[in-house]
């Protein structure tokens, strides 16, 4: 890993919000940004610090295979019947929201042999970590699962270059294994906003050296969470019970 994956890695690390619960991470992106790569880079950094990691993929979350064609393979299809997000929530995102000691499954669905799957349950984590990558993760149907998200921005014509050599598929953008991705993600742009929803957007074109292009200025001191800033700070008891009385006369 050159330094400055890892720089940037840590970068991400740290921007973790700091929550009396379980942490929910996704690494979005289109087809072909090196989400799987990047998830996988994160969760090893993560699980270096000692906090119990748990990766998991939307992919084993699709619709089996003759849901998914059903209506043809085009990149509406793509959008709106790729993905049993029911499940995904059932067995995976809702019990980590739930917190420490609900059980919860990684995977629903096997991609490669198109048959449902029903894994051991296990239990979600104190303190842990779900380090999920995917496509589409910030449509409505997963609204409030996040607490951090990541967007991986690669210009179209990499990702078409990688998806070739990826997928065994022409490297043309105007060939359907190539334009219905496309045309997806066009669709999950202007329904979702995604690049401007994420929380840190990296630019991944070249994933030995991926640098931020955005993310939300935290002031020294304080931390991210789903609701806002947060400062933790350390006092006497005494000056502590003060503060508390305060809070209390002004609720």
């Amino acid at each position: 890993m050159t330094p400055e994956r890892r720089a940037v890695l840590g970068r991400v690390a740290d921007g973790l919000p700091d929550l009396d619960r379980p942490v929910l991470v996704v690494v979005d992106g289109a087809d072909g940004a090196g989400k799987t790569w990047f998830a996988d880079d994160l969760a090893t950094l993560l699980e270096e610090t000692g906090r119990p990691v748990v990766r998991a993929t939307v992919d084993d979350f699709h619709h089996p295979r003759a849901h998914r064609h059903e209506l043809g393979r085009t990149g509406e299809t793509v959008w709106t019947r790729s993905f049993d997000y029911r499940a995904l929530r059932h067995h995976l995102l809702d019990p980590w929201g739930s917190g420490a000691g609900a059980t919860y499954r990684r995977r629903h669905h096997d991609l490669a042999d198109d048959v449902l799957v029903d894994e051991p349950a296990a239990e979600v984590p104190e303190h842990g970590v779900l380090v999920v990558d995917g496509v589409f993760a910030q449509r409505a149907e997963l609204a409030g699962c996040w607490d951090l998200v990541v967007w991986l921005e690669v210009p179209d014509e990499e990702r078409v270059r990688r998806m070739a050599e990826r997928d065994g598929v022409p490297p043309d953008p105007g060939h359907p294994d190539q334009r219905r991705y496309l045309d997806a993600q066009a669709i999950y742009r202007a329904a979702a906003d995604p690049v401007g929803s994420a929380d840190v957007v990296l630019d991944n074109t070249d994933p030995a050296r991926p640098f931020v292009v955005g993310a939300p200025a935290t002031p020294a001191g304080w931390h991210r969470t789903p609701h806002g800033l947060r400062r933790v700070v350390t006092t006497d008891a005494e000056t502590a019970a003060r503060i508390n009385r305060l809070l209390g006369d002004g609720a």
